[in-house]
């Protein structure tokens, strides 16, 4: 049997899944070729990649039993929307929210889209059916006080100094700038801010330029006159204790050990910190328009949800605070 092919994502090998198990040989190649298409051209996160051949396997998988073998090209082409809605039927039994659900239907539809530019099979029926309707979950911030708490017990939590001043940067940098843990780490050692602004690289490759506070670059410029490790233009900025780029489950479990010591609730994640600082800017009076830009948001609708967040606070307040909130 063949091996299956591998993609590259993030500048390592990935392994392509097993498509050619629960498919017929030229959708076995077609499904190959736009997975390798996915992790060179489009550059897909190891995370996204994973969990679109998850989600391929499992249309294949259910396809092999639907239509009682391995799915070929021209089986492909011939499937009706009631084919896919029974997919889609198939996998909330299997327990999938509606969020997941609706990520397989894009992936799917992804596939296909690839599969008509190719020339390989033309079927517009999964474009067809409904998106099933996600819920749309507020973001939630920590408080003023809970966020510069958190980014405290996380820095005091270390024995080493060059630690301590890490992960206050790092952690100063979610908070203070907005950005991603991802962003953060991915952070290289000429990305360093020494004037008002850090260019960050984000989703999609899309570069954002945003103003630092003084206090978050000179945290950075801490932990870097007391980090062991010599700090080069092409290498990282943030550093494991073994020399290696800092893990994002480093930073997660600092924030999950440093929450459980302020007993703050689960919700209290590095992502946490991105949240208030929007959330915060928004209480202040930022502009949706401006937030928008310094999140990296794609679209205004993204950002439109701290708003909710907000009017979510001030109803709190109110009904705390206000003498005639009780009275009907």
């Amino acid at each position: 049997m063949a091996q299956p092919a591998t993609a590259v994502s993030d500048g390592a090998a990935q392994p392509a899944p097993a498509f050619f198990v629960l498919a017929a040989e030229d959708a076995t190649l077609a499904a190959r070729g736009w997975y390798d298409w996915l992790a060179k051209e489009k550059r897909y996160s190891r995370h996204t990649l994973r969990a679109y051949g998850q989600d391929m396997a499992a249309f294949f998988a259910f396809l092999a039993e639907h239509l009682g073998g391995p799915a070929s090209l021209a089986d492909l082409a011939a499937l009706r929307p009631a084919d896919f809605r029974a997919f889609l039927n198939r996998r909330r039994l299997d327990g999938l929210e509606a969020t997941s659900l609706a990520r397989q239907l894009s992936c799917v539809r992804g596939f296909f889209r690839r599969l008509l530019r190719q020339g390989h099979a033309v079927n517009a029926a999964a474009n067809l059916i409904r998106t099933p309707k996600r819920k749309q979950a507020l973001p939630k911030p920590l408080s003023l006080s809970g966020a510069q708490a958190v980014i405290g017990e996380a820095e005091a939590a270390r024995d080493e100094p060059w630690l301590q001043a890490r992960d206050a940067a790092v952690l100063l940098l979610l908070y203070g700038a907005g950005l991603r843990l991802g962003e953060a780490i991915g952070l290289n050692g000429r990305d360093q801010p020494r004037g008002d602004s850090l260019t960050v690289t984000g989703k999609g490759n899309k570069q954002r330029l945003l103003p630092i506070l003084p206090v978050v670059r000179q945290a950075v410029a801490e932990y870097v006159r007391l980090c062991p490790y010599a700090i080069t233009p092409d290498g990282p900025l943030f550093f494991g204790v073994r020399g290696k780029r800092l893990d994002p489950a480093i930073m997660q479990k600092a924030m999950r050990d440093a929450r459980r010591a302020l007993m703050l609730p689960e919700t209290a994640t590095p992502h946490a910190l991105r949240h208030s600082f929007a959330t915060h800017l928004l209480g202040q009076g930022g502009d949706l328009r401006t937030i928008q830009e310094l999140l990296g948001h794609a679209s205004l609708s993204t950002t439109q949800r701290y708003t909710d967040v907000d009017a979510e606070a001030l109803l709190k307040v109110y009904k705390n605070a206000h003498p005639r909130a009780t009275m009907g």
